[in-house]
C-alpha cells in the first residue's frame, strides 16, 4: 500500500510539473498560430485553454496535449481573408465565420467518433509513422528558425552580431540542461525543461540581455500584449452570420478540412503516445473529446484546436502521464493570461526555442536512417514521400497519400502472388489448384492461367489454398464458369466458402450443380452479413 501511494504521489508531481512546462511552451505556439490565421492571439490563448481542458479531462489519451496547431491555422488563413471580404472591412466578419466553422468542425469530429472512425487508424502503416514523426520533427524545426529573426520597420530579418551569439548562446544553454540534468542520479526526478527555462529566465532578466521575450513577441506580432479576461460566449457570430444555404456552402468545406487534419493528427499522436508509454489510447473517445472541444471553443471565441505533438512529448517526456497533467497545462495557461501576464511576458524566447529543439531531437525517428538499406524500397519511398508532403503542404494530405500509395503497392504485391498448379486425374479430369489471394487485384492474372479451348471435357477449380476476397473475385469465377459451359464443358468448384457459395447462388441458382460441399471448405467472410443472401 505504501508503494502504491508513493508511486501515486510521485505521479502527480511529474502531471503538476510538466504541465507547468507544457504551459510556457504553449505560449508562443498558440501566439504565433493565432497570427498565422490572421486573427488576435487571445483567440490562439483561448482555443489552447478550451480545447485544452476539454480533452485532458474527457479524451481518449491521458499525457496527450491539445491546442491551437499551425496545421490547422494554415487552412484558417483563407477562411478569415474570404469571410473579411463578404462584408464591411470594419465588421470583421472573417473572425465570426471562423468561429462558425470551428463549430461545424467540432460537430464533424463528434460524429466521426461515434460511428467508431477512429479505428482507421489501426490502417498507418509503419512507414507512415516514421514519415510522419520526421516531417513534423522538420516542421517543428523550420518554425523554431524564425524566432533568430527580429522586426525591423515592419520587416523580418535575421539576428545578426551580438543578438544572434546570445540566442543561439541561450538556445545551447538549454538544451544542455535538458541533456545534462537527467544524467544527474539526484536530479533525475526533476522536469529539466522547466528548469531549464527558470534557469536561463534569470540569466536574462539579471543580465539584463537584449533578447527577444515573450513579451517582445506578441507585440512585434501585431498584439499587445499576453494579458486578458476569462472567455466569455461570443452568441454574437449567430446574429453577425446569417444562417442561409450560401452561408453554409461557405464553411462546411473548410470545416470538412479542418476535422479531417484535426483527427489525423490527433489520432497519429495518439498512436505514437501510446508507443512512448506502452499503453493503449481510445481513438474515438478521442474524436468525441475533440469534436466536443471545438463546439465549445468557437461558443466561446476560440479558432479551435487538435493534438499538438511537441506539447505532447514535452509532458511526456517529463513524466506527465496522467490527465491532470493536461489539466494543469490547460489552467496555468489561462493563469498566465489572467495573472501572470506580466512575468510570462519577460522569459526570454531562446529558453522556449531550446526545448523546442529537445522536442525534435526527441521526434525523429533516427532509427530510419539506420534501416534504410534493410526494408523494402517501396516503404523507403513511402516514408520519403510522407516526410517531404509533410513538410510541404500538411499532415493530412501526407498520411493519406502515404496510406493511398501503401495500399496500392500492397496490391501490386498480391496481385503477382496468384498461382495455378495444374494436375489430370485418373478419369481425365485436369485439376487447377488455386494459391494466393484473389481480389480486384489479381483477377486479370487468375483469369490468365486458364486453357478454355484446349482444356479437357471435364474441369475442376480448386481453392483449397486460395480465398475469395471481394465482389470483383466472385465475379471472376463466375465468369470462369460461363465461359467453360459456353464452350460445351463440365465444371467444378471446390472448396469455396460459405459466403462465396451464398454469392454465387444468388447471382445463379444453377451454381448449385457446379459447387461441390466438402467438409474441408474453408470458412472466412466475404461479406460484412452473409445471412442477408440466404
Amino acid at each position: 500500500m505504501a508503494k502504491f501511494i508513493r508511486k501515486r504521489v510521485s505521479n502527480v508531481r511529474n502531471d503538476i510539473f510538466s504541465g507547468v512546462t507544457v504551459a510556457l511552451a504553449l505560449v508562443p505556439e498558440a501566439v504565433a498560430f493565432a497570427f498565422v490565421a490572421g486573427v488576435d492571439p487571445l483567440v490562439g490563448l483561448y482555443a489552447a485553454f478550451m480545447v485544452g481542458l476539454i480533452t485532458a479531462i474527457f479524451g481518449g489519451r491521458p499525457g496527450m496535449i491539445s491546442g491551437a496547431t499551425g496545421a490547422l491555422a494554415v487552412v484558417m488563413v483563407s477562411l478569415v481573408a474570404e469571410g473579411n471580404a463578404m462584408g464591411n472591412p470594419n465588421e470583421n466578419l472573417g473572425l465570426y465565420y471562423l468561429f462558425a466553422t470551428v463549430i461545424l468542425m467540432g460537430i464533424i469530429q463528434v460524429l466521426a467518433g461515434l460511428l467508431k472512425l477512429g479505428k482507421f487508424v489501426r490502417l498507418i502503416p509503419h512507414p507512415v509513422m516514421m514519415g510522419f514523426v520526421n516531417g513534423l520533427a522538420i516542421v517543428i524545426f523550420v518554425s523554431q528558425l524564425g524566432m533568430f529573426k527580429k522586426t525591423v520597420n515592419g520587416n523580418k530579418t535575421w539576428l545578426q552580431g551580438n543578438q544572434l551569439f546570445i540566442m543561439i548562446g541561450l538556445v545551447a544553454l538549454t538544451m544542455i540542461i535538458m541533456w545534462g540534468l537527467p544524467k544527474i542520479k539526484k536530479a533525475q526526478k526533476l522536469p529539466e525543461a522547466l528548469i531549464a527555462i527558470i534557469v536561463v529566465s534569470t540569466i536574462a532578466i539579471l543580465a539584463n540581455l537584449d533578447v527577444a521575450t515573450v513579451g517582445s513577441f506578441i507585440k512585434d506580432g501585431g498584439g499587445e500584449g499576453l494579458k486578458g479576461g476569462l472567455p466569455t460566449p461570443h452568441l454574437e457570430t449567430f446574429s453577425k452570420i446569417p444562417f442561409t444555404w450560401e452561408s453554409i456552402t461557405f464553411i462546411f468545406p473548410y470545416a470538412l478540412i479542418l476535422a479531417a487534419i484535426g483527427l489525423i493528427e490527433s489520432l497519429m499522436t495518439l498512436n505514437l503516445i501510446d508507443d512512448l508509454t506502452e499503453t493503449r489510447g481510445n481513438g474515438n473517445k478521442e474524436c468525441v473529446a475533440q469534436g466536443s472541444a471545438n463546439i465549445i471553443t468557437g461558443l466561446f471565441g476560440g479558432m479551435g484546436g487538435c493534438a499538438m505533438i511537441g506539447q505532447s512529448i514535452i509532458n511526456i517526456k517529463g513524466g506527465g502521464r496522467g490527465r491532470l497533467s493536461g489539466i494543469v497545462a490547460a489552467l496555468m495557461l489561462l493563469f498566465f493570461v489572467v495573472f501572470g501576464s506580466s512575468y510570462i511576458e519577460q522569459v526570454p524566447i531562446s529558453a522556449l526555442v531550446g526545448v523546442m529543439f529537445m522536442v525534435v531531437i526527441g521526434t525523429f525517428a533516427w532509427s530510419s536512417f539506420r534501416i534504410i538499406n534493410k526494408i523494402p524500397k517501396t516503404d523507403l519511398f513511402v516514408l520519403i514521400l510522407v516526410s517531404a508532403l509533410t513538410v510541404i503542404f500538411d499532415l493530412a494530405i501526407a498520411v493519406i497519400a502515404g496510406v493511398i500509395v501503401s495500399a496500392l503497392v500492397f496490391s501490386w504485391e498480391n496481385a503477382k502472388r496468384i498461382r495455378a498448379r495444374k494436375t489430370i486425374k485418373d478419369d481425365g479430369t485436369k485439376v487447377y489448384e488455386i494459391w494466393g489471394p484473389l481480389f480486384f487485384g489479381s483477377i486479370a492474372a487468375f483469369n490468365e492461367k486458364f486453357d478454355i479451348k484446349n482444356d479437357p471435357k471435364h474441369v475442376e477449380i480448386d481453392f483449397i489454398e486460395s480465398r475469395i476476397s471481394d465482389h470483383s473475385a466472385l465475379e471472376a469465377v463466375s465468369n470462369i464458369v460461363k465461359k467453360y459451359q459456353s464452350a460445351g464443358k463440365t465444371i467444378h468448384l471446390k472448396h469455396l466458402s460459405e459466403e462465396s457459395k451464398q454469392l454465387l447462388y444468388k447471382s445463379n441458382p444453377k451454381f448449385k450443380e457446379v459447387i461441390i460441399n466438402d467438409i474441408d471448405d474453408p470458412r472466412y467472410h466475404v461479406v460484412e452479413n452473409p445471412e442477408a443472401f440466404n
